[in-house]
């Protein structure tokens, strides 16, 4: 059972950000239990995570083993961002999470919620798109699992910043809002069964209800303030974590 209050954040992209802002996060992870009922994680948890058969990354050990306690205590669900869509079987049988590479559907407080990253949707540039087509590629994955874990993932880090849009120009990051606000919009009315379709990506908060009852959130980023959201049956709440 999911409850009646959903946690959900996304965009933490840990391995790349300072060691506080990486504890904040596991102290985030600690209070989830008094926050709400089941957690959702919308994608680039990691700045990048690979599943190999036999080794995950270090750089996400204490995130993982976090989420692998908190799995045990309640329903933990995560989908694949465009850093992190390379999850294979490791979440959901040996951390106990839900995991989906692109989008995950389930049902909670009488509602049918679609979450996906959005990655794919808003970029502007073409170069964008292209690499977001190579990083779902089936045939990407199974070449970089031949690389060696310390020469891929040292590979990765160099570029990381070409796995999306990654300008901080604030023009084309609410450019990129706007149309993935309008392509949920689209979604929900091509879909009347979606009470609530959730994004991230853009980094962007939002929240809009384009048809009664029925709404499109994104949740923000959390690299960029902290952000998150808790949805319950009255209200969906966007929050910043101060602890």
């Amino acid at each position: 059972m999911l409850g009646n209050r959903l946690v959900i954040v996304s965009d933490a992209h840990l391995g790349t950000v300072p060691t506080e802002s990486d504890d904040r996060f596991l102290a985030f992870l600690d209070q989830v239990p008094d926050l709400g009922d089941a957690l959702l994680i919308n994608g680039d948890l990691f700045d990048f995570w690979f599943s190999y058969r036999r080794v995950i990354p270090r750089a996400g050990f204490r995130a993982a083993a976090s989420l692998a306690v908190l799995a045990r205590r309640m329903p933990v669900m995560m989908t694949g961002g465009n850093h992190d869509r390379w999850g294979n079987t490791f979440w959901q049988q040996d951390a106990g999470v839900r995991y989906e590479p692109s989008e995950i559907r389930f049902r909670a407080m009488g509602l049918d919620i679609l979450a996906l990253h959005g990655d794919g949707i808003a970029e502007e540039h073409r170069s964008a798109r292209i690499m977001h087509r190579i990083t779902r590629h089936p045939l990407t994955s199974w070449a970089y699992r031949l690389i060696h874990p310390d020469l891929g993932i040292g590979l990765v880090d160099r570029m990381s910043t070409r796995l999306a849009d990654s300008t901080r120009d604030a023009a084309v990051l609410e450019r990129a809002s706007v149309r993935q606000a309008a392509w949920a919009e689209a979604r929900l009315a091509a879909d009347p069964s979606i009470g609530l379709l959730v994004m991230s990506h853009t980094h962007r908060p939002a929240l809009a209800e384009p048809f009664p009852g029925r709404r499109y959130l994104n949740p923000g980023a959390w690299i960029d303030g902290r952000h998150f959201a808790i949805v319950t049956p009255e209200a969906v709440q966007q929050r910043q974590f101060d602890a």
